[in-house]
């Protein structure tokens, strides 16, 4: 678990480093709001796209060498992104991220191969607290070093060092979680077409309508992340370096959350209980958002509903491992990681149309629709777990 941490974290710091920084470099480029919009979305929707065959080839070759691969694909898309000088090469260049975008879903998949059913939730909390700790470092470095010169070289090229960093540290410490004999019977069932589709997994498993909640989970994130740079550089005329510390203190508080709090809360609350209890604070973040016109109430906004959000992935990877059986975790969970990029496709063109027509309380009460529909579910019994699932308990 440590070793899978430190992987994931040194990826996530490359991948932290470049959030503050897109909203301010496709602008020297020409691009509007719009277009920022969809560079966020060409990235979603091409990691929607490989997220499952991710997954899947996760589960035939093993979680190390797709982890690797991926980590190579994202070292190569940070120097593209460093050598831009067009609009359509920043494209370009989050398109292929995207395609490569299949880490989060491999190693949560990893994951759950090496934990019990009592101790997924606090597992998927140190993946959880792997990205916020990269966004505490990420976006702090990459302010600091694109600082108030306006090149953003720099700060991809470092990107790119630690996806390489990471690969190393992948190489030389990561054991695989898959053994040799599940990797051979996965491919088996591969060759004779006995391993199920995706939609017939998510069929035997009851995990059609949970699947959609990554979508609108992810919808809302993804408004927020692209809504909050605009919205604190046009209310507060801050830029890069104020932005990155605001995503660097919410980092820190999802730090805390997810790698030492989760576990206790998942064992005082229970997982769908708690997951109510999120959902609820993003849900008034948002509200106090539509209203707010000054710095602490704004920040205050964005750190109720960002640190509400914080614990959602978590919760819904264990609902989701929980309810798979573990020769179909790699696929599962490549789905859900496909399913959040698809809403991260969807967000940002809501909150950008949204913007565009009625402004940021517009925008803002668009991610409160998208919220309504997620807690409705959650507010829902929880559905029982399917047999294909009673497995997975056994087997862990």
């Amino acid at each position: 678990m440590p070793i899978l941490f430190g992987v994931v974290l040194l990826d996530l710091i490359g991948f932290g480093i470049v959030i503050p920084i897109l909203p301010f470099l496709s602008p020297q480029l020409g691009a509007d709001k719009i277009d920022i919009a969809l560079i966020i979305v060409s990235y979603a929707a091409c990691a929607g796209i490989s997220g499952p065959f991710w997954g899947r080839l996760s589960d035939r070759l093993g979680r190390k060498p797709v982890i690797m691969l991926c980590l190579g694909g994202a070292a190569v898309s940070y120097v593209m992104l460093a050598l831009a000088s067009q609009l359509w090469m920043i494209f370009a260049a989050r398109a292929f991220a995207g395609i490569m975008a299949g880490n989060l879903g491999v190693a949560s998949a990893m994951m759950s191969d090496i934990t019990t059913h009592e101790g997924r939730a606090r597992g998927m909390g140190l993946i959880g607290a792997a990205f916020g700790l990269g966004l505490v470092l990420g976006p702090l470095l990459g302010g600091l070093l694109a600082g108030d010169s306006g090149s953003f070289t720099l700060p991809c090229l470092v990107a790119g060092c630690m996806s390489l960093l990471a690969i190393f540290a992948a190489a030389l410490f990561l054991p695989e979680s898959v053994t040799p004999e599940r990797r051979a019977a996965n491919l088996r069932q591969h060759r004779d077409g006995t391993r199920p589709a995706t939609f017939r997994m998510l069929r035997q498993t009851g995990s059609r309508l949970l699947v959609l909640q990554y979508v609108l989970h992810a919808a809302a994130i993804s408004s927020i992340t692209y809504l909050v740079p605009l919205w604190l550089g046009d209310l507060l005329g801050w830029g890069a370096r104020q932005v990155g510390i605001v995503f660097g203190i919410q980092g820190a508080i999802m730090v805390l959350l997810q790698g030492g709090l989760l576990g206790p809360l998942v064992q005082l609350a229970g997982e769908w209980r708690l997951l109510r209890i999120c959902i609820s604070c993003l849900m008034l973040g948002l509200w106090l958002a539509v209203f707010a016109g000054s710095m602490p109430w704004m920040l205050a906004a964005i750190y109720l509903a960002m640190s509400g959000a914080t614990l959602c992935m978590p919760l819904l990877n264990t609902i989701t491992s929980q309810r798979t059986a573990q020769q179909l975790r790699g696929q599962m969970l490549g789905t859900t990681a496909s399913a959040a990029s698809w809403g991260r496709v969807v967000g940002p063109l809501l909150a950008g149309a949204n913007l565009t027509l009625f402004g940021y309380a517009g925008a803002w009460l668009g991610c409160i629709v998208l919220v309504l529909f997620y807690l409705a579910w959650a507010l829902g019994a929880p559905p029982s777990r399917p047999p294909a699932a009673a497995s997975t308990a056994a087997e862990s």
